[in-house]
């Protein structure tokens, strides 16, 4: 359950996330200190297998930590059990992915109402809502179309109005300029931007690309599993 004071937004404390296999000993990450603000927008750095998507998986609520304390929006995310974690990722954190993770059959429309219709929210209003999100992202025009008839930015433009659909406190980002091109990276990178300013949504992102570095408040580099100092 969330604790009565939840600021700051993530507090990370002797974090680590260490994965056994058989005999083997895997690092995801290992002691992370991090105190993020309410508001800020990060940048998370570091080459491949630095422990950027461990990092993000912990504060999603999608994997558990090995050792140390993590509170995000208030939530204990060590003590949650399985349906307080299910309502955290619906209702506290919105996530856009690399790879867009829109669902083939159903229409932008629904695939932008639906993490609010899973958390039982009232149909009109949701919809209202998504129709307000794909105004804003230009694409009203395309609500009735599949993923398969968009374009790489229209998906993840998609994929960025079903994350905020729920008004999370959070946005998490992992790779979101991967797949698209240089014009439509910048897009995307401008559009998490502008919705940390407007909505004053705490926004993590994690990347190689120097695409978010002017929007950055802070950006954090990891290495092996740990925040370089």
């Amino acid at each position: 359950m969330p604790t009565p004071d939840s600021d700051p937004a993530i507090l990370a404390q002797n974090l680590s996330r260490i994965y056994t296999m058989g005999e083997t000993r895997v690092v995801g990450i290992a002691g992370i200190e991090l105190e993020v603000t309410a508001g800020e927008l990060v940048v998370l750095k570091g080459n491949s297998g630095s422990g950027k998507s461990t990092l993000l998986s912990l504060i999603a609520g999608l994997d558990r930590a090995t050792a140390g304390t993590l509170y995000v929006a208030g939530y204990d995310m060590g003590s949650a059990d399985g349906a307080e974690l299910t309502r955290f990722r619906r209702e506290v954190v919105g996530m856009v992915f690399q790879a867009f993770n829109l669902l083939p059959t159903l229409s932008v429309e629904e695939n932008v109402c639906l993490p609010a219709l899973l958390a039982g929210g009232n149909g009109r209003d949701i919809r209202k809502r998504a129709l307000e999100l794909l105004d804003w992202l230009d694409l009203e025009h395309r609500r009735q179309h599949v993923p398969a008839q968009l374009s790489g930015g229209e998906m993840q433009r998609t994929a960025i109005a079903r994350a905020l659909i729920n008004d999370p406190a959070v946005i998490l980002a992992d790779e979101p300029t991967g797949n698209l091109d240089s014009r439509n990276g910048q897009i995307v990178m401008e559009l998490l931007a502008e919705l940390n300013r407007r909505w004053a949504c705490t926004v993590i992102i994690a990347t190689h690309s120097i695409l978010a570095d002017p929007f950055a408040t802070r950006t954090i580099c990891l290495k092996d599993g740990s925040i370089k100092s």
